[in-house]
């Protein structure tokens, strides 16, 4: 993949964790509160996949991507340890919520994931804008 390429993949990767985050609202409004915690970590995760291909990194699971945001960006200070914590912490929820058997999220928790989700996706598009 040339240098344009990658820069109209890191833009398509951006824009759809903005559309899926803001999809939340939908599963919000509508009590779906597994789904709503789905897609908040869709959201999350194609905002770390578009800074991992602006790096040239290329994880093959969705464990290789929790690792080398770690590696690359929690790890060196690029992005505080909150974002990397909250960023695990998203993974593990919606694994429960998808694979393990009577799991049910909640209002709370659901609004609870908000903003940082949110914020995570802002500080790597600014991270990203500033490149």
């Amino acid at each position: 993949m040339n240098a344009d390429e990658r820069q109209e993949l890191v833009k398509y990767r951006i824009s759809k964790a903005r559309e899926t985050f803001n999809e939340v609202n939908l599963h919000i409004s509508n009590s779906l509160w597994n789904t709503a915690v789905n897609r908040l970590y869709y959201s999350c995760y194609y905002a770390v996949i578009a800074l991992l291909i602006e790096k040239e990194l290329q994880p093959q699971t969705h464990s290789g991507v929790r690792q080398m945001f770690g590696l690359h960006f929690i790890k060196t200070g690029i992005i505080d340890n909150s974002s990397g914590k909250f960023f695990t912490d998203i993974y593990d929820l919606r694994q429960s919520s998808d694979y393990d058997d009577y799991v049910t999220f909640d209002q709370d928790i659901v609004m609870d994931l908000l903003d940082p989700a949110n914020e995570l996706i802002t500080k790597i598009e600014n991270l990203l804008s500033s490149k």
